[in-house]
């Protein structure tokens, strides 16, 4: 039976399809605009995937050259609804500047309500999509041992792991916690598996301050201890969750390295053409299941750090992490 299109043709309706979002990116005037054409480009049922879904009719050896052609379109719709968004949000910006007054005789006329800051907010849907996987909420101090911070998670004192993590040092044996993971090490103590958490909180390491790194930021602490558990479902709890929270993006895992779990990965996702790390996991290392008096015969674990600064600056594109932490309103505004 011959097939009823050609590999000339979908490549023509992918060409068509690429002057096409180009014109109406161009065209648009605010973001939600721009978030209706990101859905009806790249979302599931979007015209892209449309294109695909005529790939089964090809001859196998023309698939190959139709999927390349699609996956460079889906990049090149990112970077122009990426580029178009920015603009948007800057001429925005430069409007309400140039209209702005502000007259200091006025009186008062009361305070007006506040929102939520885009740290807050960000940090909240990180948990509420982890609450719908069936985890629960744990938390823990920051002024924290260095039993808990360091030796509990498989990094003793003559460990060179340490050296990884420039650590705010107080008297006798307390510290400023350089992670979320302490956390685990504290609500395993007290509860046995099944075990699934996720723990939210602010950080501190001795960063010199640039536009990605300050002394303080938040984390997210993800874990799961149970039986028979394996990095297929760590990965397939982090692939959830990254596509419940940034869409249809492309995702990769890469061979790294932490005391704490073995095997580790970063994950990234492709933004704005290129590859951002947004968290670290792994599974559990059987030396801290061990030092909790849990068998690694028997249960097994996976863990995932998420940086909230991180996501919420590939959200929202923004380009310098300490304008999360100014008192603009009129950058605060926006979110």
């Amino acid at each position: 039976m011959s097939s009823t299109v050609t590999l000339q043709q979908l490549t023509d309706r992918l060409d068509v399809l690429e002057k096409k979002a180009a014109a109406e990116i161009a065209e648009a005037v605010n973001a939600q605009s721009l978030e209706q054409l990101r859905v009806g480009l790249l979302g599931r049922k979007g015209r892209i995937s449309a294109v695909l879904s005529a790939m089964g009719q090809l001859p196998g050896c023309d698939r190959p050259a139709v999927g390349k052609r699609a996956n460079s379109l889906k990049d090149q719709v990112q970077t122009l609804l990426a580029d178009r968004m920015q603009a948007v949000k800057q001429a925005a910006m430069a409007k309400r500047i140039s209209q702005e007054v502000l007259d200091v005789t006025i009186p008062a006329s009361g305070a007006s309500m506040g929102h939520r800051h885009p740290l807050i907010s960000t940090t909240e849907e990180i948990v509420n999509l982890f609450l719908g996987l069936g985890y629960n909420v744990a938390e823990g101090p920051e002024v924290e041992q260095d039993r808990y911070n360091f030796t509990a998670l498989n990094i003793p004192k003559d460990h060179p792991a340490r050296d990884m993590q420039d650590t705010f040092y107080l008297e006798g044996d307390l510290l400023l916690r350089t992670h979320t993971s302490p956390v685990q090490i504290r609500y395993l103590e007290q509860n046995p598996p099944p075990v699934r958490i996720v723990s939210p909180g602010r950080v501190y390491r001795r960063d010199t301050i640039d536009a990605t790194h300050l002394p303080v930021f938040h984390q997210v602490e993800v874990l799961a201890v149970d039986e028979s558990l394996d990095f297929s479902h760590l990965r397939g709890t982090v692939m959830a969750f990254l596509k419940a929270f940034f869409g249809d993006l492309p995702i990769r895992f890469r061979t790294s390295y932490f005391p704490f779990t073995e095997p580790s990965a970063e994950v990234d996702v492709s933004w704005h053409g290129r590859w951002l790390e947004v968290m670290g996991c792994g599974m559990v290392d059987p030396a801290v299941l061990t030092g909790l008096g849990l068998d690694p015969e028997r249960h097994s674990g996976f863990a995932a750090g998420v940086g909230v600064e991180r996501l919420c600056m590939v959200r929202h594109s923004i380009d310098d992490i300490r304008r999360l932490y100014t008192s603009d309103l009129r950058f605060l505004e926006q979110f």
